[in-house]
C-alpha cells in the first residue's frame, strides 16, 4: 500500500481529495522506530500527527508512582496525536513503539490549511472525535463493571480477531497496563482460562479453545 492509500484510508483523511492527499503526503516524514522508541512523552508540546505505516505503537499514560497504562493499540492504518491539532494543547498521553515500526509523521499545518479551505471536511473530524469519545466511554464502563478477568477476557479477545491461534504482539507487563491491572493478577485470570479449558498456551502462542465461554466472561 503506497503512501496516499494509506493516508486515505484513514479516519481523519478519508472524505479529503486526492490533490489535497498528495499536499498532505508531500508535507509528511517517516520514521522508523525501534522497539520501545518513544515518539512523544505526555506534557510534550506538539505540532505533528501520525499514521502507522508498519509495526505496533501504544498508546498510554503513567500514574504517579510510574505505572504505565495502555490506553490504545495503534496498528498499521491508524492515526494518533491528532488531539492538538484542535485545541492546540500539549500531548495528553505518551507514544511508544511496541515493535520495530514505520510511522508518517505530518506536520499540523498542511490538515489545518485543507480545513480551513473546505470546512465541510470537519465532518470528518466530528465523526472521528465522537469514535474516540466511544471508545473512552466503552474503557470507563470495562473499568466500572468488568473486573480484571473480565477485562483480562476481554483484551485477549481483541488482541485475537477472528484467528483461534495467535500471539501475544506485546509483552506481559504491557498486557497488564492494557488490562489496567498488576502482571501478577493478569497471569492469574490466564492461568484460570486455562485450567478452565477455555484457551490453550504453548510458550507466547495462545490457542482459544472455547471462545464463547471467553465472550461470556467478558460481559
Amino acid at each position: 500500500m503506497d503512501e496516499h492509500e494509506l493516508l486515505g484510508r484513514s479516519d481523519l483523511f478519508s472524505a479529503f481529495s486526492d490533490e489535497v492527499l498528495d499536499a498532505i503526503r508531500a508535507a509528511a516524514t517517516p520514521v522508523t522506530c525501534e522497539r520501545n522508541f518513544v515518539i512523544f512523552q505526555e506534557g510534550d508540546p506538539a505540532e505533528e500527527l501520525y499514521v502507522v505505516r508498519s509495526g505496533r505503537i501504544a498508546i498510554g499514560r503513567r500514574s504517579f508512582d510510574r505505572r504505565e497504562s495502555l490506553v490504545a493499540l495503534m496498528e498499521p492504518g491508524d492515526l494518533f496525536g491528532e488531539m492538538p491539532l484542535f485545541d492546540d494543547g500539549d500531548r495528553s498521553a505518551s507514544a511508544r513503539a511496541l515493535e520495530r515500526s514505520v510511522v508518517l509523521r505530518i506536520p499540523y499545518q498542511p490538515v489545518r490549511q485543507a480545513l480551513d479551505r473546505d470546512p465541510q471536511l470537519l465532518w470528518t473530524v466530528v465523526a472521528l472525535l465522537a469514535q474516540r469519545l466511544r471508545s473512552t466511554d466503552d474503557a470507563l464502563v470495562d473499568a466500572v463493571l468488568l473486573d480484571v478477568t473480565g477485562r483480562t477476557a476481554k483484551r485477549m479477545l481483541e488482541l485475537a480477531g477472528d484467528q483461534s491461534e495467535f500471539q501475544l504482539p506485546i509483552t506481559q507487563e504491557e498486557l497488564a497496563g492494557l488490562v489496567g491491572a498488576s502482571r501478577e493478577r493478569v497471569n492469574k485470570s490466564i492461568a484460570a482460562f486455562i485450567r478452565l479449558g477455555w484457551i490453550e498456551q504453548m510458550d507466547r502462542r495462545y490457542r482459544i479453545l472455547q471462545r464463547d465461554r471467553l465472550e461470556q466472561r467478558a460481559r
